[in-house]
């Protein structure tokens, strides 16, 4: 499943881009493909496509992850994407 995840935060671009970095050979047993872009300094725009919704549904929700947002202030909204013919 296509998904594009809309993140506000209080760190860097540059904070967050490290730790989705750092993730990545976590998320591949769930994340095929991802693509990250920078709105602004406290702002970006995620791509992924997703094979286990449930997966990264409990990923998001480690105590680790939900501490890291807390600390950093991020808000992360999630859509579902479908290509259009």
């Amino acid at each position: 499943m296509n998904i594009c995840i809309v993140s506000t935060y209080d760190c860097t671009f540059e904070e967050f881009e490290a730790v989705v970095t750092e993730s990545q050979d976590e998320v591949s047993a769930f994340i095929s493909e991802w693509e990250l872009i920078k709105v602004n300094d406290h702002k970006s725009v995620m791509f992924v496509n997703c094979t286990d919704m449930d997966a990264m549904a409990a990923f998001l929700s480690t105590p680790e992850m939900q501490e890291w947002d807390r600390a950093n202030n991020c808000v992360d909204t999630i859509y579902a994407i479908e290509k259009v013919n």
